[in-house]
């Protein structure tokens, strides 16, 4: 059984990171960056006078889409006169107006491509009086799929997971994504011109990158043919990809078939994105809780990326080297915020916050004063139910005692077959298991130190 300290410590972890992921809500969010007087509508820094319009429809698609649309909805009402979103299976919001489409998410299917057609149905039938509002959040990579001319779902499915099992990140990821649709990198700006649009985003990406977030449907892409070709030679991937996909990204590199959408381009005139919420409110709300909880608390970076292990390994030193500074009886918070990978070598089940949980438990084996919280924020990590773990110094050496092996567990990078296990033969709760939070704004980590007497 844990300790006092390690029981209170988990209490402490959780009720951080749920004020974190309450500064990130969607909703409030929306409703922070938008206004409404009159025939007045404020999005973000600039007004529309909705007399202007004949129309306002809303489309959009994310994990944290629909509580996107209930902002909106209460904020506008039957000024809308049609939406769809496209969400995550069970991210869903009781919406009265806009209509929702549940698809699956990392890995695309049918109900993706069907509400993204209709979307782009929507947006090609807007016209100089139509006010689009478009909603965005990550996951719609996956979600808003609409892939080129010659490319099959099952040629896309097939070429996300041989990138997401390379180890590919989300940069690398929506290159190649970006130029084997026709919603991403843009050209969903130019199939709603001449409307009006202006897309309110969640982001999920480090940097708050336009053109990187749910691949940028409505921004202008920098990346070209050339580059979404450089990812899959990194990986070596060109001739384990479909052949259409293959084909068609070479004849992108030859000029046969057309850019992405670039910032000279005249829909773009017509065009804004705001930014609406992101990790940094998450890490300040989270700085705030800790502080309240008698912790010294300091955010270390919002920009947490790379292998998870090698992560792991970076917040354990970081944790190592302030207990060394620490006074006796002082409680210390970090913070880190980002998203890391993992480079997926075995046969097990998990996610980069379980597998970052382990290896950092295992790094702090034995040592007291220490406990980490890992955690998706849109309640996710991997295709798993948790979200994340916590872990602390006893997490190892419990597990070990229990006959628990967790080298061999991380080896096959089952972490999530670890976490089940240890929970389930220690009684302790070390999976983090949230269920859909409705928002997404990339994953949190939650170092404790508490500097115990000698």
């Amino acid at each position: 059984m844990k300790g006092t300290h390690e029981v209170e410590g988990q209490q402490q972890l959780v009720e951080i990171f749920n004020t974190a992921l309450a500064a990130a809500d969607p909703y409030n969010a929306v409703l922070n960056a938008t206004s409404l007087e009159g025939d007045s509508l404020r999005l973000g820094t600039t007004t529309y006078f909705l007399t202007s319009y004949e129309r306002i429809i809303v489309i959009g698609a994310g994990k944290a889409t629909a509580r996107m649309a209930l902002a909106v909805e209460s904020l506008l009402g039957e000024r809308i006169a049609a939406g769809l979103i496209v969400v995550k299976d069970g991210h869903t919001e009781p919406l009265d107006i806009i209509e929702q489409v549940e698809a699956s998410h990392p890995v695309p299917n049918e109900a993706g491509i069907m509400g993204a057609q209709r979307i782009l149905n929507m947006a090609r039938a807007a016209d100089e009086k139509t006010l689009v509002i478009c909603l965005i959040s990550g996951g719609a990579s996956a979600l808003l799929i609409a892939p080129v001319d010659g490319v099959t779902l099952q040629d896309k499915q097939e070429t996300t997971r041989l990138l997401l099992n390379a180890g590919a990140d989300i940069f690398e990821l929506n290159a190649v994504r970006k130029h084997l649709s026709q919603v991403k990198g843009g050209r969903l700006a130019w199939a709603a011109s001449p409307a009006q649009l202006v897309t309110l985003i969640v982001s999920d990406v480090i940097g708050d990158p336009l053109d990187v977030i749910a691949s940028g449907p409505t921004a202008p892409d920098k990346s070209t043919f050339k580059e979404a070709w450089a990812v899959i030679a990194k990986f070596g991937l060109q001739r384990m990809l479909p052949p259409r996909v293959a084909d068609y990204l070479r004849r992108g590199l030859a000029g046969k078939v057309p850019e992405t959408v670039k910032a000279d381009d005249a829909c773009m005139a017509r065009t804004r994105n705001v930014i609406v919420a992101s990790i940094r409110q998450a890490l300040a709300a989270a700085e705030q809780r800790a502080a309240q909880l008698g912790f010294s608390t300091k955010t270390i970076s919002d920009t947490l990326q790379g292998e998870a292990s090698d992560a792991a390994r970076l917040l354990a030193q970081a944790a190592r080297d302030e207990l060394a500074t620490m006074q006796a009886n002082e409680r210390r918070c970090l913070l880190w915020g980002g998203e890391t990978i993992v480079t997926v070598r075995g046969t097990g089940k998990g996610g980069r916050n379980q597998e970052l949980a382990l290896v950092f438990a295992l790094e702090i084996e034995g040592l007291r004063g220490v406990a980490m919280l890992s955690a998706g924020t849109d309640g996710t990590d991997g295709p798993t139910d948790a979200a994340g773990a916590m872990v602390d110094g006893s997490t190892i050496p419990h597990a070990r005692v229990l006959g628990i092996d967790p080298l061999r567990y991380l080896s096959d990078n089952d972490s999530y077959a670890f976490f089940q296990q240890f929970d389930k033969a220690s009684e302790t709760r070390c999976h983090f298991k949230t269920g859909p939070t409705g928002t997404n704004v990339m994953d949190i980590q939650i170092v404790l130190l508490i500097k115990e007497e000698q």
